[in-house]
């Protein structure tokens, strides 16, 4: 049995199935609303219910309090319909968005590769000649048997339309999803995946020299972005600033070395935060946030900054970011967050796309 949502203030009427979230219903209709975490513990897609009955779900008491949902609240990642609804959400206007409906794709697993020690590349290839259409900075939702449920990846390749998918997975100790893909994910394996999900993107109309600050398997967005920049013959500067813990953890180095080479626009900045003293490492050591201010001076003005990686290191680079005069309007984040990472205090200025 299907209702209808309506979703305000654009006025877009949506149809929703029975047991299909708010969330899901909206993105497949291409009807962006914010969310993060996807799992009823960040209240990053908090609306506002106006008229009709709704099933909260599985949504936290910390990301929704009783009193919220006595005010008509709920998570659009967690809440069904009971019947026709009408709801009201803080949509905001980006002219740089892509409008993609997610869809539901199949595909098979056609090459693996230890990228490092921990990060581990998969490429899957997707079937029926099928193309993801995605905005470089997204990211899918991949769906593991066995009960462990989907995971979000960012996609790694840039949107060249040639129908595979590049994840870089970290291992997560005790992860259940990044310990499949590590432990028994194969090639010739079938996959299922969802999307694309995710606000992080390009601001290419404000046509301004751009930061990309990563770490760890952070780096998928914005390699992603780069190559999509470069591709496009993109003459603005671009400076990319990457750290791990050591040179065995530094992947698609030399890549980046070669595409500094090529592009004169592009600035490649590495960074290892832990690696041994006497080692053959000549760059630099330390944090990422460290290399950008030593590598900008302090100075950050009149740029666009995009930051992807662990929280630590985002907050981190915010900092640093503002203390070198770039501000809120410039800065785009993205992180995915686990329970813990969501039950923690996050700063009213920045959301997580």
């Amino acid at each position: 049995m299907s209702h209808t949502l309506t979703i305000e203030p654009l006025g877009a009427e949506v149809e929703i199935e029975e047991g299909q979230t708010i969330l899901d219903a909206a993105l497949r209709a291409g009807i962006y609303l914010p969310h993060a975490c996807c799992h009823g513990l960040c209240a990053t897609c908090k609306v506002t219910i106006v008229d009709g009955e709704v099933d909260y779900g599985e949504a936290s008491s910390f990301a929704l309090m009783d009193f919220e949902r006595d005010e008509g609240k709920a998570l659009a990642c967690c809440a069904t319909v009971e019947d026709d609804v009408v709801i009201e959400a803080e949509i905001e206007e980006e002219p740089d968005a892509e409008v993609i409906p997610i869809r539901d794709y199949s595909g098979t697993v056609t090459r693996i590769e230890d990228l490092t020690p921990t990060i581990r590349g998969v490429w899957i290839k997707l079937e029926g000649g099928d193309n993801l259409h995605f905005q470089a900075g997204q990211y899918v939702n991949l769906h593991l048997p066995d009960g462990i449920g989907s995971r979000a990846f960012s996609i790694a390749n840039a949107p060249n339309g040639e129908g595979e998918v590049e994840l870089n997975i970290r291992r997560i100790l005790g992860g259940a999803g990044t310990g499949y893909v590590h432990d028994r994910l194969g090639v010739g394996d079938r996959v299922s995946l969802t999307g694309p999900y995710g606000r992080f993107f390009v601001r290419k109309s404000a046509r301004v020299p751009m930061i990309f600050m990563a770490g760890g398997s952070g780096l998928s967005s914005p390699r992603s972005m780069i190559l999509d920049l470069l591709d496009s013959g993109c003459d603005l500067p671009i400076t990319l600033v990457y750290g791990q813990r050591s040179r065995e953890e530094l992947y698609y180095h030399e890549e980046f070395l070669a595409l500094a080479e090529r592009h004169a626009n592009f600035d490649y900045v590495p960074a290892l935060s832990d690696e041994p003293e006497g080692s053959a490492w000549t760059g630099f050591r330390g944090y990422v946030h460290e290399a950008a201010v030593d590598r900008f001076g302090n100075d950050f003005r009149e740029h666009k900054a995009y930051l992807c990686g662990p929280p630590l290191m985002i907050d981190s680079c915010i900092t640093a970011l503002m203390q070198g005069r770039l501000f809120e309007r410039d800065i785009y984040t993205e992180k995915f967050l686990s329970a813990a990472d969501a039950q923690q205090a996050r700063s009213p200025l920045f959301k997580a796309f």
